[in-house]
């Protein structure tokens, strides 16, 4: 299977998992699951067939691992990212001191203003290394990388999640806990 096959895979998971399983007929059970059968089935009558073989390999080859399959491999799920609502049943955890966020620099005032908010996502997502926060600011333009006060901010109160992809979440992040650590052009490197 060809790598433009596994993206075009990946997009429409993403697209459907995360953001609209109605359009294909689907509701999200609690943690954010659905039938492995039933989503390839209705992928095949919506015009855009799946097989088995290939979404196991999406799963299992994307490099931000963004969907899982259950114990049982009969559900599978986007694991975080979502723009409807959904209980993802992820339990609280107790955050490492720091950890990262990448954006654009487009954003930046209003970031350094306001914080960082969760948009229409249900949490604001935040790595817990520098790279991958670069890797993430880049799909938006010119990376700019905030360090997070993890610590102080889950000392005030503030619950966090990480994902099973290792990605952290949590409701907003208020100025006062952020600070710029990176705002580099790479593509002059």
């Amino acid at each position: 299977m060809n790598n433009s096959r596994l993206v075009k895979i990946s997009k429409y998971l993403s697209k459907h998992l995360r953001h609209t399983p109605e359009i294909l007929g689907l509701q999200l059970s609690p943690g954010g699951w659905v039938n492995v059968d039933e989503f390839l089935a209705a992928c095949q009558n919506h015009n855009f067939p799946i097989q088995l073989n290939e979404l196991k390999t999406v799963v299992a080859e994307n490099d931000k691992q963004r969907f899982s399959f259950d114990s049982t491999g009969t559900l599978i799920r986007a694991n975080q990212g979502h723009s409807v609502e959904v209980d993802l049943q992820l339990a609280p955890s107790i955050p490492p001191d720091l950890l990262y966020h990448g954006t654009g620099k487009g954003v930046l005032e209003s970031i350094i203003n306001s914080g960082i908010c969760k948009m229409s996502r249900h949490h604001v997502h935040l790595s817990a290394n520098i790279e991958t926060a670069r890797k993430v600011g880049a799909r938006h333009g010119l990376p700019v990388v905030f360090t997070i006060a993890a610590a102080a901010m889950y000392n005030q109160g503030y619950i966090f999640y990480c994902s099973e992809n290792g990605v952290w979440l949590v409701e907003e992040v208020p100025p006062e806990y952020l600070k710029v650590t990176e705002l580099k052009d790479y593509s002059r490197t």
